[in-house]
């Protein structure tokens, strides 16, 4: 039975941020994912990192663009922590070998994103995402003696002991069949955020809520799930992402007039605006009428405003997206594109070291909601939250280890994650596949909770996905082998998927205001004096989620009316 001082599930930046933390603290560390490390969902991100590292800047005002975009439901204390400590991690980024793109003068050279201020974003063309992953990666090879990597293994639950702390995990090794217990003094979740439930979304096949429902089943509280940040540039043929950096090099957004409509939805910030605000204008004007392509369902992204060279240099993998996927030449042409679902702001609630409510249970980056985001994030400070928290749960998380004994686990997990694996394989062929399953869910929370959302379309949203809770317990799957059977991973994946959703819905139809990305149709308004609290969902005995409160904290910033 492994057995090590910390254990991180998850191997994205925020895992292997925060194994880089724990294994220079001198502590041992195991770090498991269900892919390959470099094929994490990070790798996707494109536009770049925030940090206040220009003479010009500073990070109070990268503090409080961050609680303004929020729309003041971000937790201030966090959002400092996080804000202030971004200047170092960057640098500290460059130093191990992260190739940001500088300046003519030999400077970092920073782009504007949406709801910042000023110029902060640094960037490494539009694959930031992808060339921190591998520089993290590399670096952990500098500790592989005590540094174990348990690539393409898959966790099936959380091991609690009898006082409520949780002391390891089960896995399965993917590649085998094999299953083992895992021992940990502490475990940190840092395995992504849940956008398969959305169909379309800009997430990988692997964003399916695997870390946020295993907290949740143990007892964690999951925090502001109803906050999901659509993206505004997606293409409207798959969803595939489009990244900000586009409007950030002075791309425009146009109707079918021809129209730059984000004037009348944001005059001074026009489409760098926060990504709540432009996804609502784009989607206020496809519904009114004015959106372009078949059925009007999009609107054009002009990129050909921005000067070739520039977008060849800054912008290449959109250019390759846009031949390859739409057959469109963005440096000649506009792309057709339209709000996609993105990323979600809420998660399993953590204190600023990434702690949750269960005594040696950690989480970082999508994963968790520490609630530096609040009801939106602004674009960029996702690679920023995953490194930040990452490092400072493995940090903690080892601080911790060195003054505890290693618990002991017994096999009584795994028989039972074994016996469910069985009875999946074993399944008779009639019910639904879970591909179908999966396919409703997706198009379901795509329509009812989504851009806009009203009370009627959320009971049936909650609905569907009850009826599907049942239905995934009969559905059935067709590989009964050992080897990669991605077939019964995906099984268990959808029960995941759905307790992820039905807490998003759930915490919806409870948030009666407008604010960040839940906009309800059936209240328009942004209603502090009832609703400036977290929502937080807990598991019940009959298998429904419970609602909680929770205060924003708040440091220096009142609430104010977010105009851009």
């Amino acid at each position: 039975m492994p057995s090590h001082d910390v254990l991180i599930i998850g191997a994205g930046l925020a895992g292997q941020r925060a194994a880089l933390a724990a294994a220079e603290a001198g502590v041992t560390v195991a770090i498991m994912s269900k892919v390959h490390p470099v094929r994490s969902h990070s790798v996707a991100a494109a536009g770049g990192i925030n940090a206040a590292v220009s003479v010009t800047d500073d990070w109070r005002s990268h503090a409080y663009d961050t609680v303004k975009g929020s729309d003041f439901l971000g937790d201030q204390d966090a959002i400092e922590v996080m804000c202030s400590e971004a200047p170092a991690e960057v640098l500290h980024l460059e130093h191990i070998g992260v190739t940001f793109h500088r300046n003519d003068d030999g400077q970092l050279d920073l782009r504007a994103f949406g709801g910042a201020s000023v110029k902060r974003t640094a960037y490494v063309a539009d694959i930031t995402g992808q060339a921190i992953l591998h520089v993290l990666y590399e670096q952990l090879m500098k500790h592989s003696d005590t540094v174990d990597r348990y690539e393409e293994w898959f966790t099936t639950s959380l091991i609690l002991d009898e006082s409520g702390a949780c002391t390891g995990c089960v896995a399965r090794n993917i590649r085998t069949g094999a299953m083992e217990t895992f021992t940990a003094k502490n475990v940190i979740l840092a395995s992504g955020g849940a956008g398969q439930v959305w169909k379309p979304t800009t997430n990988a096949l692997i964003c399916t809520a695997d870390g946020i429902a295993q907290a949740y089943r143990v007892g964690v509280p999951l925090m502001d799930m109803e906050m999901i940040q659509y993206h505004p540039t997606t293409l409207v043929e798959n969803g595939f992402l489009i990244t900000e950096g586009a409007r950030g090099e002075g791309a425009h957004l146009l109707n079918a007039d021809g129209e730059r409509f984000m004037e009348k939805y944001a005059p001074n910030k026009m489409e760098l605006a926060s990504r709540d605000v432009v996804s609502r204008a784009e989607q206020t004007e496809i519904n009114e009428g004015r959106g372009v392509g078949p059925d009007g369902s999009g609107i054009y992204l002009d990129i050909t405003v921005v000067p070739k060279k520039r977008t060849l240099e800054s912008l290449r993998e959109i250019v390759n997206i846009g031949k390859d996927f739409a057959g469109v030449d963005i440096t000649r042409e506009p792309i057709l594109i339209r709000p996609g679902q993105h990323y979600i702001m809420g998660g399993v609630k953590t204190d600023v070291n990434g702690e949750t409510p269960v005594s040696g249970l950690y989480a970082a980056g999508e994963v968790a909601c520490v609630s530096v985001h609040g009801g939106n994030r602004l674009g960029a400070n996702s690679l920023l939250d995953t490194l930040i928290f990452g490092r400072r749960s493995g940090e903690h998380a080892a601080a911790r280890a060195k003054g505890m004994t290693m618990p002991s686990n017994d096999d009584s997990q795994l028989q039972r994650d074994a016996a469910e694996i069985k009875e999946i394989i074993g399944r008779a062929k009639t019910g639904r596949r879970v591909s179908e399953i999966k396919d409703e869910l997706g198009t379901v929370m795509n329509r009812y909770v989504a851009v806009f959302r009203d009370e009627p379309g959320l009971q049936h949203a909650h609905e569907v996905v009850r009826r599907l809770k049942e239905e995934a317990k009969t559905a059935y799957i067709d590989d009964q082998g050992t080897v990669f059977n991605q077939d019964v991973l995906g099984a268990i994946e959808l029960g995941y998927m759905l307790d992820a959703a039905e807490c998003t819905v759930v915490a919806a139809l409870e948030r009666k205001e407008s604010r960040g990305a839940q906009f309800r149709t059936d209240f328009p308004e942004r209603n502090d004096e009832e609703w400036q609290k977290h929502i937080n969902t807990t598991i019940d005995g009959d298998d429904v989620p419970k609602i909680h409160y929770s205060p924003v904290t708040i440091t220096q910033w009142q609430p104010e009316e977010r105009k851009y």
